[in-house]
């Protein structure tokens, strides 16, 4: 009988994973907000990447000035996505880049842990994410390290001189493109509190993707994971 009742306690605790709470650190950082630049047409970059003085471990998103493309600071390196006149996708580190709205934040320490095989989608992740973290409060940074069977990304593409003042006048001109079979970085940034702020109304994540070789970046729409890892930050300076 007693080693039944020791079996039965070894069970629970092996399979009852913890979830991430919440670890001091200061929140990430905003720079003016989505809704403002869908809303009022603020489309000037308020943000100059290289102004931000800890590039360590810093990562951040958001779109290119103007809404000229879209904007990703891996690890400190900046890469900004363009249409070309040809019309494909075009991938350059520009340090001096400019955003209209920008979210960032410096990791110093990852949770890693494998994503279970039912997180396959956008939905399935930010379940799995919200469960996962949901005694935390602040915002903080993801990190998904995937093989994907298919992704499709936007990039921002603003005719020059355009006006702004609705979501749909915003997103004219955007292009979107598609991955498949291909090895990937997500980085994305999660908040309860953020919508219209940095997140969409209908979602509390904001996700950029790039391909393993950098040829490829852009807004996260749409995804069918084969498999990936993913990293939650602990500790944010």
């Amino acid at each position: 009988m007693k080693g039944l009742f020791f079996a039965a306690i070894a069970f629970l605790i092996i399979s009852c994973k913890p979830s991430i709470k919440t670890s001091p650190n200061i929140p990430v950082q905003i720079a003016g907000a989505m809704k403002n630049v869908m809303w009022n047409g603020e489309l000037d970059g308020i943000i100059q990447l290289d102004t931000i003085t800890n590039q360590d471990g810093l990562y951040g998103l958001g779109p290119l000035a103007f809404l000229k493309g879209e904007i990703l600071l891996l690890d400190g390196k900046a890469y900004v996505s363009k249409i070309l006149e040809n019309g494909n996708p075009n991938v350059e580190i520009q340090h001096k880049a400019k955003a209209p709205f920008f979210v960032y934040g410096n990791v110093t320490k990852w949770e890693e842990r494998e994503l279970p095989e039912n997180v396959i989608d956008l939905q399935s992740l930010e379940r799995y994410i919200t469960e996962l973290c949901n005694e935390r409060t602040s915002p903080f940074i993801i990190k998904i390290e995937a093989k994907v069977a298919a992704a499709t990304y936007h990039i921002q593409n603003l005719a020059d001189g355009s006006v702004v003042t609705n979501p749909q006048e915003a997103h004219a001109g955007q292009q979107s493109f598609e991955l498949n079979n291909e090895e990937v970085v997500i980085i994305g940034f999660y908040s309860k509190n953020h919508k219209g702020i940095f997140t969409h109304h209908d979602t509390n994540m904001h996700l950029h993707i790039i391909t393993k070789d950098k040829t490829q970046m852009g807004h996260l729409d749409e995804l069918l994971l084969e498999d990936g890892r993913l990293f939650i930050s602990l500790a944010i300076n």
